[in-house]
């Protein structure tokens, strides 16, 4: 799992039908602090979240498929939660 910011929506005229129904966003990794990492990842919205928001997301594509409920699905990341709040402890 890691922190991003939704920086935009994928849109595609053609895609596996697995997608059909599903948002596509693009999602700008970032530190704790909120700083970006400089790399990104395309996730699945499971949680209605949009452009600037927080979110915490799962790159794993076993546990993408579960919380999908689709064993087989051609998934590697999903959008698990919006992040309201950000605590670091030093």
């Amino acid at each position: 799992m890691f922190l991003g910011r939704v920086s935009g929506t994928v849109v595609s005229t053609i895609h596996h039908p697995f997608y059909g129904a599903r948002r596509l966003l693009l999602v700008d990794k970032i530190h704790p602090d909120g700083k970006p990492t400089g790399d990104y990842v395309i996730a699945i919205d499971t949680v209605d979240s949009g452009a600037g928001e927080t979110v915490l997301v799962i790159d794993e594509g076993d546990s993408s498929r579960q919380v999908l409920a689709d064993p087989s699905g051609p998934v590697r990341a999903v959008i698990g939660g919006v992040v309201g709040a950000v605590e670091v402890s030093r």
